[in-house]
């Protein structure tokens, strides 16, 4: 058998301790499939006492993670350490600049710094590999990029974020507020101390800059993203959406049409009917459309140690195997450069839920600024009466203009009846 391959690990959180434990837990597979063993030989960590749940004797240990790239033991670097500045970006650049091939499972540095880290990567003919980077476990990197290299991708889109995908379970099953649930999954350890960016839709993103880029071979910057998270869907929401035979799921979406390319992460109405209605829990789904193989969905554990690191040892399988495929899934000169469609421009059916004074005219006001937006109504559902009292009004509309919606959202808050800011959810068909 031939040399093995030495990898030097940066982080051992979750992610490195994980791919560490999986290294030695499956050692003799993963030779056999890489046709060399691939062993660690060097890790960079900021605390050398901490247990970790793997053994460390006998690695080469650094304390700045940036000087493992230097070292001529190491052929490949694992960077687990996150972030999108600072000593990841460090450490990965210079690693490239190194001539060694990295395997992240980054999403922020990818998200923020692709396209200069993928055109250092070209210049000097090392890998960059990233399929953890995106929903966990799930292949939906070497899907997109090689499984379907055949194709024109028109669009892709999934739930790329386990912790808003729970929460939103969770509400829903058990009736309960966004904030309680929140609560929960923070002592659960789904959510974070400070939830900012899983539940403002930040991390999904991130991952869908990164998948829109390789389905479209165009970098994504993530300035261009539409990005909305769940803080404001009620549980009120949830009911009315089941009413109406929808569930809620925080979706990223990207199309490429003849205009271009849009971009966008919001809390969507999907049918009941639909396959990624039914992904549940801190699962996460990818479906991919191409012209040829049509519409493809995978689903699994989108975080974790055990579904991460899967991912990462793949990357180092293929890197073993000298499998090298460009960042993007082409060199930078084949990529497009297709412009960025604005959110304005968006065409689709709108949720709309307002608290009203349930008295005489209310509706007829709500209709006629719909009306003067050319907005058309699909349906209209007011569960019960209280006289004087605030209640609930949900619309659903046909297809209209971002534009036109967004102005009618601000007329109708301006209504005297209208008691607070109008909910608006929009509706996909995936």
């Amino acid at each position: 058998m031939s040399k093995p391959l030495a990898i030097g690990i940066a982080g051992l959180g979750t992610v490195g301790a994980g791919v560490a434990n999986l290294l030695r837990a499956n050692a003799d597979i993963i030779a056999a499939r890489a046709g060399r063993p691939i062993v660690v030989t060097a890790v960079s960590s900021r605390d050398r006492h901490k247990d970790r749940g793997v053994p460390l004797a006998g690695l080469r240990w650094y304390e700045d993670a940036v000087t493992l790239a230097s070292d001529p033991g190491v052929d490949v670097v694992v960077e687990a350490i996150g972030g999108s500045e600072g000593t990841a970006r460090a450490l990965v650049e210079a690693a490239l600049a190194a001539g060694k091939p990295v395997v992240t499972a980054n999403k922020a540095l990818l998200a923020m710094h692709g396209r200069s880290l993928a055109a250092l990567a070209e210049e000097r003919c090392v890998p960059l590999a990233f399929e953890a980077a995106v929903a966990g476990g799930i292949p939906a990197i070497k899907a997109l990029r090689e499984g379907f290299a055949g194709n024109s991708i028109r669009r892709v889109a999934g739930i790329l974020n386990g912790t808003c995908n729970y929460i939103l379970t969770e509400m829903r099953l058990r009736g309960l507020q966004f904030a309680e649930v929140l609560q929960e999954a923070q002592k659960l350890g789904y959510a974070e101390a400070d939830p900012s960016f899983d539940i403002d839709g930040v991390d999904a993103a991130h991952k869908l800059a990164i998948l829109a880029a390789i389905a479209f071979n165009r970098p994504v910057e993530f300035s261009e993203l539409h990005v909305e998270g769940i803080r404001e869907i009620s549980a009120v929401d949830i009911e009315m959406a089941e009413a109406l035979g929808y569930r809620i799921k925080l979706l990223g979406l990207a199309e490429k049409g003849e205009a271009g390319v849009s971009a966008r992460v919001h809390p969507c109405m999907v049918p009941l009917t639909s396959p990624i209605a039914r992904v549940e829990g801190v699962f996460n789904a990818v479906v991919a459309e191409g012209d040829a193989v049509g519409r493809v969905m995978l689903e699994g554990r989108g975080a974790g140690g055990g579904p991460t690191a899967s991912a990462v040892v793949a990357d180092l399988i293929d890197i073993a195997r000298d499998r090298h495929t460009p960042v993007w899934g082409a060199e930078e000169r084949m990529l497009n450069h297709a412009p960025a469609i604005p959110m304005q421009r968006h065409r689709g059916a709108y949720y709309l839920r307002l608290m009203v004074w349930d008295r005489p005219g209310v509706i007829a006001d709500v209709t006629a600024v719909l009306r003067d937006a050319s907005i058309s109504l699909e349906s209209m559902l007011q569960r019960g009466r209280a006289p004087g009292e605030a209640v609930p009004v949900v619309l659903t509309t046909h297809d209209c203009d971002e534009s036109a919606m967004q102005g009618a959202i601000a007329r109708l808050a301006a209504l005297d009846s209208v008691l607070e800011k109008p909910a608006l959810i929009r509706i996909e068909t995936l």
